[in-house]
């Protein structure tokens, strides 16, 4: 049993945008929330809704993917989708989950999304483990435990 994962695509080349729709659309725990040509356009979508994943290119006019990705909260994953090998050790740096070369072999992307959703359920795992907390008051103290995390999903 997988969680879908909610995606999004960053590229600034719309075949680039169009090929990895086609790969996301194949792959039954993706879920496809936007796709954008630009950083800038990402960021303030991901302002307002949950995405757990981002496909993101590199060589970008403007914010480069790289600078993006380390902008973005460590709770999105990021996956590299460049024509650029030469990058790939920068992924290291912003903790990419995997670096794709374009063309994007359809393999190779079901790899990637696979070490995705095991990273995935590892912090869903995290966070309902760390839903509990102490509540100090009048010389006792309360170990209370929240069932469920109350984290806001796109509808």
């Amino acid at each position: 049993m997988y969680n879908v994962m909610n995606c999004i695509i960053v590229d600034d080349e719309p075949l680039a945008r169009e090929a990895m729709k086609l790969l996301i659309e194949e792959a039954e725990c993706l879920q496809l929330v936007g796709s954008f040509n630009s950083a800038a356009t990402a960021s303030d979508f991901m302002e307002q809704h949950v995405v757990d994943l981002v496909f993101l290119d590199i060589q970008m006019p403007g914010i480069t993917g790289i600078e993006f990705a380390r902008t973005i909260s460590k709770r999105t994953l990021v996956i590299f989708t460049t024509a650029y090998t030469e990058y790939a050790l920068d992924s290291y740096e912003v903790d990419a989950i995997d670096y794709l070369i374009k063309p994007v072999e359809a393999e190779r992307f079901q790899k990637a999304v696979e070490k995705a959703q095991s990273y995935h359920s590892l912090l869903l795992q995290e966070e309902k483990e760390a839903i509990e907390t102490i509540v100090a008051a009048e010389y006792f103290l309360s170990l209370i435990h929240i069932s469920e995390p109350t984290r806001p999903r796109l509808i």
